[in-house]
């Protein structure tokens, strides 16, 4: 009772961009959603209008591959083939804290830490660094492990540790604090790892794969429980 019996395929489509829209993700509190694109610019639209009320945010020379929200929703990362990342006021669309120079490599991967004081990032030389996320500053790494390009990085609920999928068809996990590897290098897919992300619980983890397969791991164990998905 009281719900529609034909739900439209589509709420609203939000266009911004000139080009190929590489990584989206919505604020915490819901309101905003971010945009990253290959146009190397940001947007911040109204989740409920479809309106963009920051940006296009310009200060990359490259590609746009990552963004992400800070937990409190004031800060958005992004991450970019210009071999940088940029911390940005979401709501005033001014960079805060940049250009974060690390990587040798693009940077394809931007998440905050569950306290919103780190960054970490997966890129292109392999590499996984973490950031303090007001100074700017490495504070561990880069963290060397894959053999590969780095696609996607995750910390877990507790902060304590980070996944990442690599193009080397493996996962790792590391110590968030320390760096060092604690299980991995984890294989069960046949073909590059796109995107990894830890249950709400932080006892599971999924990972998704060009094998046209998803994996579900316990994170402890660093088995396969569910999977390979197809």
């Amino acid at each position: 009772m009281g719900q529609e019996t034909n739900w439209p395929v589509r709420m609203n489509v939000l266009e911004g961009h000139n080009d190929f829209v590489s990584s989206v993700a919505y604020s915490p509190d819901g309101k905003h959603i971010v945009s990253g694109s290959y146009d190397k610019t940001i947007c911040v639209w109204d989740a409920e209008t479809g309106q963009v009320v920051t940006g296009p945010l310009k200060g990359h020379n490259h590609s746009v591959w990552s963004v992400a929200y800070s937990p409190d929703s004031k800060h958005i990362i992004s991450g970019s083939c210009d071999k940088t990342i940029c911390v940005w006021d979401a709501q005033m669309g001014q960079m805060v804290t940049g250009i974060l120079k690390g990587p040798n490599g693009s940077v394809w991967s931007v998440a905050y830490s569950p306290d919103g004081k780190h960054i970490v990032s997966g890129s292109r030389d392999k590499t996984i660094c973490v950031w303090d996320a007001e100074t700017g500053q490495v504070v561990t790494g880069p963290l060397k492990g894959h053999n590969d390009y780095v696609s996607s990085v995750a910390y877990s609920p507790d902060g304590k540790h980070i996944v990442s999928g690599s193009d080397d068809k493996t996962i790792c996990i590391w110590d968030a604090e320390t760096g060092k590897v604690v299980t991995g290098l984890l294989k069960g897919h046949n073909d590059s790892v796109s995107s990894v992300a830890y249950s709400p619980d932080g006892k599971h983890i999924v990972s998704g794969s060009g094998d046209n397969t998803i994996c579900v791991w316990h994170a402890e164990m660093g088995k396969v429980v569910t999977g390979p998905l197809k």
